[in-house]
C-alpha cells in the first residue's frame, strides 16, 4: 500500500494525507480522522525520513523500550546498548508507553532508519503471525515470550525468565516461612500477559501446599504496576479486614510501595507482615527492610538477546528461545510467620 492508495480510499488528496502522516495543524479534524482510520484499517507504516530513503545498507539495531518507566528495562538497557556497540553496530532507540503498539513503532523505525534487527523490550505476550509480518527484519522478544499467541517457535526469537514458576518460587518462598494467609497484589489476573503467569505461579504455590485460593486475598490494580496503586490496593486489603501475614507482590515497585502502605498504616514489616517481590532491581536493595525478591539476570538477559539478534541479523545461526534463571535473594521484608496469625489491624493485638 502507498500513499496514493491512502489518499484514494480517503477521497482526499495525496498532499493532505502527507500533511496527515506528518502531524501538520492545517487540516481539519473530520478529514484527519479519515486519514487515519484507513491508515490504522490497513496496518500502513509511513516512511516518515527523506534522508535515509537513500540508503541501501546501514549497521543500526532497533530497541523499542514499551514501558519506558520501568527500572528493570533501565538495567537491561545497560548491557545490551554496551553489547551492539562491541559489535560493530549503532543502537537506534525508541521508548514508548506501556498501551502502545511496540511492532508498529519497530515496523516505522525498521523503515525510517533502514535497521538490520530489532530487539523489543518489554512486549505483548500474544502476536500473532499477521501482526509480526509488518517487520522485514530478525527481531528478539527480551524480558517475555510469546506463550499466549499464535507464532511458531522459528519465527520469533526470546529471553525471558518463565515468570510463572518465578512467581511460584517466591511464594513457596513465603510458605516455607510458616505463612498460610498470603495476599497478592496484581494488575490483573487475566491480561494474558506477564501478570496473568505470576497470578498463575502465586495459584501454584498455595495448591503445591495444600492451601485454598481466597478471592478475598487478591486485590487488584486495575492493569498498572505503578507503585500509588499498589500501594492504595494494599490499603484495600487492609480496610476489608480480611486476615493475612505476607504479601506477595509481581515487581519490586510493587512490593516497596507495599511496605510503606503497611507501615503507614500501622503494620510492622516483617514482624507483623512479610512482603516479597519479583525483580531485583538495585533500588530494592536500599528499602528498610531490604526487600527479599526473586532476582531477574539483567545483564544475562540483555548480552543473550544482542547475542541472538546479531546472529539471526548476520545469518549465523537460528532463532533461539532462552529461559533465564532467577536467583532468591532474601532481603529482611520476609520472616517466619508470627504465632498470633497475623492479624491485620494493629489496634486488635493485646
Amino acid at each position: 500500500m502507498t500513499i496514493k492508495d491512502i489518499a484514494r480510499m480517503s477521497g482526499v488528496s495525496i498532499s493532505t494525507v502527507s500533511r496527515v502522516l506528518n502531524n501538520r495543524p492545517d487540516v481539519s479534524p473530520e478529514v484527519r480522522r479519515r486519514v487515519l482510520a484507513v491508515v490504522e484499517d490497513h496496518n500502513y507504516i509511513p516512511n516518515n525520513s527523506a534522508r535515509d530513503l537513500v540508503r541501501t545498507r546501514s549497521d543500526s539495531v532497533g530497541v523499542v523500550v514499551r514501558g519506558a518507566a520501568n527500572l528493570f528495562f533501565a538495567e537491561v538497557l545497560k548491557t545490551v546498548t554496551r553489547e551492539i556497540d562491541r559489535r560493530g553496530y549503532t543502537t537506534v532507540m525508541r521508548q514508548i508507553g506501556s498501551s502502545e503498539d511496540e511492532i508498529k513503532e519497530g515496523a516505522v523505525l525498521e523503515r525510517e532508519k533502514k535497521l538490520r534487527g530489532l530487539l523489543f523490550l518489554g512486549g505483548r505476550f500474544d502476536y500473532t503471525p499477521g501482526e509480526v509480518a509488518l517487520l522485514n527484519v530478525p527481531f528478539v522478544c527480551c524480558s517475555y515470550t510469546n506463550c499466549f499467541g499464535s507464532l511458531r517457535e522459528e519465527n520469533f526469537a526470546s529471553v525471558s525468565i518463565d515468570d510463572r514458576a518465578a512467581a511460584c518460587r517466591a511464594v513457596e518462598h513465603l510458605i516455607g516461612l510458616g505463612h498460610r494467609r498470603i495476599a497478592v497484589v496484581a494488575p490483573s489476573r487475566n491480561d494474558r500477559s506477564i501478570s496473568e503467569l505470576r497470578y498463575l505461579g502465586y495459584l501454584a504455590a498455595l495448591e503445591g501446599a495444600g492451601l485454598p485460593a481466597d478471592p478475598a486475598l487478591v486485590e487488584e490494580t486495575g492493569g498498572s504496576f505503578e507503585m500509588e496503586d499498589a500501594y492504595t490496593a494494599v490499603e484495600r486489603l487492609l480496610q476489608r479486614g480480611t486476615e493475612f501475614t505476607a504479601v506477595f507482590t509481581l515487581s519490586d515497585t510493587m512490593a516497596m510501595a507495599a511496605i510503606k502502605a503497611l507501615t503507614d498504616h500501622g503494620r510492622r514489616v516483617p514482624e507483623d507482615c512479610s512482603v516479597v517481590g519479583i525483580d531485583g532491581i538495585p533500588l530494592s536493595a536500599y528499602t528498610i527492610p531490604t526487600l527479599t525478591t526473586l532476582v531477574q539476570p539483567a545483564e544475562e538477559m540483555g548480552r543473550s538477546s544482542v547475542r541472538i539478534l546479531l546472529d539471526l541479523v548476520e545469518g549465523t545461526d537460528g532463532p533461539r528461545h532462552i529461559l533465564a534463571e532467577p536467583r532468591l535473594r532474601q532481603g529482611a521484608s520476609a520472616a517466619p510467620a508470627a504465632g498470633d496469625g497475623g492479624r491485620t489491624n494493629p489496634t486488635e493485638r493485646e
